[in-house]
């Protein structure tokens, strides 16, 4: 299973999730329902903060110093989007995601659920960027849209270096199950959100 193989099966085996997920539900879900410019960028900011921390916490057993530059390019996200906010400081949120996510010790589990996550935050990068476009703001929908670019370039290189670590078939289905695990924890965060506020989380047909 090369890279492109191990994201598209992950894709694939959070399809629901992850199509969910990116919807304008997921923002909604965020915001507790405030879908006001200000509270999506801080939305946006607790979210980059709490990831550089935690991938702050790996980089002490880093892989190939992946985790260590990862949690700088997530520092950079933030700062990013405190410019965007006009704001001094905003705090981190530590998601049931996070508290998954922190918990994991081992190389191989940690890329694979670096990769969850990446696929979680591509798409809540998308419906950030699509709410700046419908508010006719697009240099803020160009920072988000470029964020997702580098959200791209990491998986690139986490699937990369897990084709480098992994040795045999047990290693990969370790990985693929972080990654699921992952997805699946910030969909119940999103359900359970959703649910709390009187809104149904399912699409209505």
């Amino acid at each position: 299973m090369n890279a492109d193989e191990f994201t598209e099966t992950v894709r694939a085996d959070n399809d629901t999730a992850l199509s969910r997920l990116g919807s304008s539900k997921s923002l909604y879900a965020d915001t507790a329902g405030e879908m006001d410019p200000e509270t999506v960028l801080r939305a946006a900011a607790a979210a980059e903060r709490t990831a550089s921390e935690t991938f702050d916490e790996w980089a002490g057993d880093d892989v190939n110093d992946f985790f260590a530059a990862v949690a700088e390019e997530e520092r950079d996200h933030y700062e990013q989007v405190l410019a965007e906010l006009d704001a001094a400081d905003v705090p981190a949120d530590v998601t049931a995601m996070h508290e998954e996510l922190r918990a994991r010790i081992d190389a191989i589990e940690r890329l694979g659920a670096f990769v969850g996550r990446a696929l979680v935050a591509e798409a809540s990068k998308e419906q950030t960027t699509g709410f700046f476009v419908g508010q006719a703001d697009p240099q803020t929908a160009s920072t988000f849209r470029a964020l997702g670019d580098d959200l791209d370039e990491q998986l690139t290189r986490a699937t990369d270096l897990l084709g480098e670590i992994c040795d045999g078939e047990e290693d990969r289905e370790r990985a693929l199950e972080a990654a699921s695990e992952t997805v699946q924890t910030a969909y119940e965060t999103y359900t359970d959100q959703l649910e709390s506020m009187g809104v149904n989380p399912k699409p209505v047909c």
